[in-house]
């Protein structure tokens, strides 16, 4: 196995679309969402340590999941979890980690994957991302995997590609979240691809960029080379990290730079972002519905997704496409066409009822 592979594994965020069940002291990636035993961090840690030493894989969350982390990872060390003290977006943590890396093998590749994400095809996202490796390797390519849409999907941002160009491509552009005529546009084109968020390039591709891109973010973490991978390291964090800008990876550098390639995926894919996301993984009973916990009985029932407590029974009687998920202390009933809104739900209760339900 190659000891230059490096993997940042995101396990930092909240997962609100998936509230009740991802909450903030036990968010999504911890939870077993699929019933396959296994949580979709074990699982992300897993397909990673398929190609790259398991003592290379840094785990990046919030500080407040560190014993989540190590509970659920029990093989690797605590020095292997880069600990965020407040959330300020993927561009600062990615630095951060680039910059830990950097002093423990300068000849470092990395891949910066999330937690939630659903790939049934190892082998496939293996090949994908040692392709990108190896072009990473010789060169300070930024490269990242796309997603070859299915439909015009107005949840994902989009990546524009060059025509005519196999394999890795010169991107032109990123395109936010589109509406669903805009996306239909792109899936004519036949030239974008679903923007993932599975990035792969050398530690020094990533901080040149930086140096290049963001150099007053690139200063402000600098600061810390001396004390980063030391017992000096946790203290400089605490007081700096906070002071970082907020802003995306794809914001900070990806949008600015002109040097991003993309690989459209060998892989099928889920992000497993929403609850309807789930829903398409799931197996259906006979009317389109999907039972993810719990007993239950239907009449005149279709297209529902469920989720109940172990061992409670549920009735249903002339529900169409709903989510219908009952966390002990709250009952989630919203049709699947309005999924989105569940955030704002979040908030809601959360003002109505207090931050101990979310």
């Amino acid at each position: 196995m190659n000891t230059n592979y490096y993997a940042i594994l995101m396990a930092g965020g909240v997962g609100s679309r998936f509230w009740p069940v991802s909450t903030r002291s036990f968010p999504k990636q911890f939870h077993d969402l699929l019933g396959s035993g296994q949580s979709l961090l074990q699982h992300t840690f897993s397909r990673l340590s398929r190609f790259i030493p398991a003592e290379n894989i840094l785990i990046l969350t919030n500080a407040k999941y560190q014993d989540l982390v190590l509970e659920q990872l029990p093989q690797i060390q605590s020095d292997q979890i880069v600990a965020e003290p407040a959330m300020r977006n993927t561009a600062p943590c990615i630095l951060y980690a680039a910059l830990k890396i950097r002093k423990m093998n300068p000849d470092a590749c990395m891949v910066v994957a999330p937690s939630d994400h659903w790939i049934e095809n190892e082998a496939a996202f293996e090949q994908d991302v040692l392709q990108c490796f190896e072009t990473a390797s010789h060169s300070n390519a930024l490269c990242t995997l796309g997603i070859k849409p299915t439909f015009p999907n107005t949840g994902f941002g989009y990546i524009e590609y060059e025509k005519g160009s196999a394999g890795l491509s010169k991107v032109i552009q990123f395109r936010e979240k589109p509406d669903f005529e805009t996306a239909r546009q792109f899936l004519q084109q036949g030239n974008f691809l679903w923007n993932a968020g599975i990035f792969a390039w050398s530690v020094r591709g990533i901080i040149a960029a930086f140096e290049q891109y963001q150099p007053k973010e690139y200063q402000h973490f600098a600061m810390g080379l001396d004390v980063y991978n030391t017992d000096r390291e946790a203290a400089f964090i605490a007081k700096n990290y906070p002071l970082a800008d907020n802003i995306s990876i794809d914001y900070a550098i990806l949008e600015q730079s002109d040097n991003v390639l993309v690989l459209p995926a060998s892989f099928d894919w889920n992000d497993l972002g929403t609850w309807g996301s789930l829903y398409d993984k799931m197996d259906k009973d006979a009317n389109g519905n999907a039972i993810a916990r719990g007993s239950v009985l239907t009449e005149d029932c279709s297209n529902n997704m469920i989720r109940l407590p172990e061992g409670k029974v549920g009735v249903f009687e002339g529900l169409e496409d709903f989510i219908v998920v009952d966390n002990q202390d709250v009952l989630l009933v919203v049709p699947k066409s309005r999924e989105q809104e569940i955030k704002q739900w979040v908030s809601r209760v959360e003002n109505t009822f207090g931050s101990d339900l979310t």
